[in-house]
């Protein structure tokens, strides 16, 4: 090999961002492991096992020990340091969830972190009716049904053939009833988890709200202040929309893809404290817009900062999602999260359990109304569903934040069906034809091989034909 040859294979071989990739791996166990335990208010041993499954032998430490500091009384944890790379400090907020810190900041940082002081309603959800509250929220499987068909099923999702799949819960609700609910041992109607990007499809219905009443449009300016500021006054990025944003086709230069997820990009924001904003506007245009899918988190980022925007002030932003959204359908168990500039990373990160999603479905599948109004149009919805020109080369399979049944699975299962996704296995399904919403939590990790349009097929054995 030439000289020069071998010279270009040293240097592609080495790893330029290894600082990054240690600096976000304790940010993840540090906020995995805060959330664990103050969010979803599991034991360390839990934590461990399944939470942090997710970074193999990634991980610091275990149950026992390590190079990792819970602070029971600042609600807190404390991941890495010395030779470890720098310590991430990870600290519960009210209304919020876990916040993340950057590597300079420490305990005596935690209250300068924003937090949502929104009272809740003093009424006692077990006392009112599903689904806005948790009475009668269950209805004995119709006689129409397969009962045999429908627990086959549901052992399916939860019998699998690898431990890397991990169901915590299942949620079948039919006619806006539940006819099947099961939790993994440790787990119940309470337990808060990620939900990863399952939170872009609760994005883009705030979004969606926003465009309702005129305060946004799909294809007019974004109102972004791009960075760098280019001279002249002239940025090829002003030709992205929000319609772009929402159906991954910015045209932006890839951040999150090709293996970089982990060491750069919103791996920083997520993991590190980084400004989930700043390096969202810090991408140059590669394509023209809506012209190339490529899933990124930063144009769900770059979505909600324009949502952002529409806002008189910051409370009025932290506010909305609960005063138009969670608390009118009941959603009492789920916490968006910010960075520590408060603004939301509703790309992945809220905390919520199996019967509030299902709520979130309902609101789908009722077309948006709920007690009898429109919380979301119709048209938002359509909109929602309708499948991105961009995603033609992969089946169609993804509309604006939902993904779609692609072509390919159109025989098996109703080719109208849509569905949230989050990494792990986090899945809304909504099938109108069958008047069904399926929810399924895990902590899938490894290959993660669960499939939402197979466990579709495999509720519906019961329906009949």
């Amino acid at each position: 090999m030439a000289q020069a040859q071998v010279a270009q294979a040293k240097e592609n071989s080495y790893d330029y961002f290894l600082a990054n990739r240690q600096l976000i791996r304790n940010g993840v166990q540090s906020l995995l492991t805060c959330n664990g335990l103050f969010t979803s208010r599991r034991n360390l041993d839990q934590v461990f096992e399944q939470e942090l499954a997710y970074l193999g032998d990634r991980a610091l430490g275990d149950a026992s020990g390590g190079p990792y500091t819970v602070y029971p009384r600042e609600r807190a944890v404390s991941v890495g340091g010395d030779e470890h790379g720098p310590a991430i400090i990870s600290a519960f907020r009210k209304g919020i969830g876990c916040v993340v810190m950057t590597p300079e900041m420490s305990l005596s940082d935690i209250n300068s972190l924003p937090k949502l002081e929104m009272p809740y309603s003093k009424t006692d959800p077990r006392t009112l009716n599903w689904p806005n509250g948790d009475a009668n929220a269950d209805m004995p499987i119709p006689a129409a049904l397969n009962a045999d068909a429908l627990q086959a099923a549901s052992d399916w999702a939860f019998d699998r053939p690898t431990e890397e799949q991990d169901t915590l819960s299942l949620l079948v609700i039919h006619k806006g009833k539940i006819i099947h609910e099961r939790y993994a041992e440790g787990v119940d109607q309470t337990t808060r988890t990620r939900t990863w990007s399952t939170a872009k499809s609760i994005a883009a219905t705030l979004i969606g709200m926003r465009v309702d009443s005129g305060k946004m449009t799909l294809d007019g300016p974004l109102d972004i202040d791009w960075a760098p500021k280019l001279p002249g006054g002239q940025d090829p990025r002003d030709a992205i929309t929000l319609r772009h944003l929402l159906r991954m086709s910015s045209g932006l230069y890839p951040v999150d893809s090709f293996n970089m997820e982990y060491a750069t990009g919103s791996g920083l924001s997520y993991w590190a404290g980084a400004s989930s904003v700043d390096g969202a506007r810090n991408r140059g245009l590669v394509r023209e817009p809506g012209s190339f899918w490529d899933y990124e988190n930063y144009d769900t980022l770059l979505a909600v900062k324009a949502f952002k925007n529409t806002f008189a002030s910051d409370s009025a932003y932290r506010e909305f999602p609960r005063k138009r959204l969670l608390d009118r359908i009941g959603m009492r168990n789920t916490l968006l999260s910010t960075d520590r500039f408060g603004d939301f990373i509703l790309s992945s990160q809220v905390y919520t359990n199996a019967r509030d999603l299902g709520r979130f479905g309902l609101l789908y599948l009722n077309n948006g109304m709920w007690d009898g109004e429109p919380l979301i149009s119709e048209k938002w919805i359509e909109f929602s569903r309708t499948p991105a020109p961009a995603s033609k080369p992969r089946g169609y399979d993804y509309g604006a934040q939902w993904w779609l049944v692609p072509d390919s699975r159109k025989k098996e299962v109703p080719a109208d069906a849509y569905s949230t996704a989050g990494n792990r296995g986090q899945y809304v399904i909504i099938d109108p034809s069958h008047d069904l919403v399926i929810v399924r939590r895990g902590l899938d990790y490894g290959k993660q091989g669960f499939n939402r349009w197979d466990l579709l097929r495999e509720v519906l054995k019961a329906f009949p034909e």
